[in-house]
């Protein structure tokens, strides 16, 4: 017994663990090492047996007992602790393996419907995405979208059967949708819960299916919707319609339409939350003496001030010309950043007018060339 290990280390817990803390330290344990998800792992099934000794132990009160006073001796059948007894048919404490790995899914065999299969179960969402311009996405607008999605059976009434007939209860489940399955393994008898083959899991037969479903109770069918697209939506966000997605089974209540709202780009703004940008281009004339130019708003046209002496990259707010806040108050800013153009192809009396004026500017016109050139010289 001296070289075998802990049965608190095995399972991962400490001596003060509850009972419930270790038939949980059990489950993850078991889950983790059991043949079948480790199919001819020699290593996997050493610690499988282990981990189910030490379960057997420490879930048995008196074993426990014993344990904790005397370790191995005190659970050794050949001590006269009355101990483990060599073989794993069964399981300390009255813990059916069932209960154990039923709720682990396909890794055992089985998923854990049990009486849960004709329980109402809302449908599936239904996605779909549309794509609006932009002026639609500020202001909002309404758009018709069709899409397909599953419908209960009006022939049914979403039962299978065809009229006149009703669904049986499977003999095979009892209703539960799932079976107990037996295996041997090296370790004993070993059970554990699978989907019903008799029903496919639903808990229901169908001896006359609906001729329109075909058994199923469901239908596809396409539909149409005039959605409202509210002011302010941004490209990429959702919009949710609660009950538009496809039928729930068991008379479940229906998913919802997700629908993904996608925004044209514009000639002119780009979207900044919920200001606009926009780059304007002006002339150097404009720049230096001031100029009131018209300019594009999501409104319309609109006019913008210049002031005299503006440097390029300089912007100005149109105060609320911006996107409308979703379900809020107000919206943002229309933001114009103006960009001053150099002329091309000038004429030879252009530049000789150009030289002129260049010519006539002193430190003060340009006082932040001079700052720079001051400051290199140094």
């Amino acid at each position: 017994m001296a070289d075998k290990r802990d049965c608190y280390e095995i399972l991962g817990i400490n001596k003060s663990a509850t009972d419930e803390e270790i038939k949980k330290a059990f489950r993850r344990k078991a889950k983790e090492f059991h043949p079948d998800a480790n199919p001819g792992d020699k290593s996997a099934e050493e610690k499988f047996k282990e981990v189910n000794e030490a379960y057997s132990i420490l879930s048995d009160p008196n074993k426990k007992a014993n344990y904790d006073r005397f370790g191995y001796a005190g659970v050794d059948p050949s001590a006269g602790g009355g101990g483990f007894g060599g073989g794993f048919s069964g399981f300390g404490g009255g813990f059916d393996m069932g209960d154990i790995f039923g709720a682990f899914g396909d890794i055992f065999g089985g998923g854990g419907r049990g009486s849960y299969a004709n329980a109402p179960m809302q449908g599936d969402d239904v996605g779909l995405r549309i794509t609006i311009d932009f002026n639609d996405a500020i202001f909002g607008c309404k758009r018709d979208v069709s899409y397909t999605r599953i419908e209960r059976c009006s022939d049914c009434g979403g039962s299978g059967a065809a009229k006149g007939s009703t669904a049986n209860t499977c003999r095979k489940c009892g209703g539960r949708g799932t079976i107990t399955v037996q295996r041997r393994t090296p370790f004993g008898m070993m059970q554990s819960t699978a989907e019903c083959d008799e029903c496919g899991g639903k808990g229901k037969t169908i001896d006359k299916p609906c001729k329109e479903c075909r058994g199923s109770g469901n239908v596809r069918k396409n539909k149409t919707l005039e959605v409202n697209i509210p002011a302010g939506i941004d490209n990429g966000q959702r919009i949710s319609l609660s009950g538009q997605g496809n039928a729930g089974v068991n008379g479940g209540p229906n998913g919802d339409l997700i629908i993904q709202v996608m925004v044209r780009s514009h000639e002119f703004f780009v979207r900044e939350g919920y200001n606009l940008r926009l780059e304007l281009p002006i002339t150097f004339a404009d720049a230096a003496l001031g100029a009131k130019i018209t300019i594009p708003t999501p409104d319309g046209n609109g006019e913008l001030t210049i002031p005299e002496g503006t440097q390029s990259g300089s912007t100005f707010a149109v105060k609320g010309k911006g996107v409308p806040r979703i379900n809020g108050r107000g919206r943002g800013d229309l933001l114009v950043t103006v960009v001053i153009e150099t002329p091309k192809g000038l004429s030879k009396k252009q530049k000789e007018l150009l030289t002129e004026f260049n010519e006539s500017l002193n430190d003060k016109n340009n006082a932040k060339r001079k700052s720079f050139f001051d400051k290199f010289k140094k």
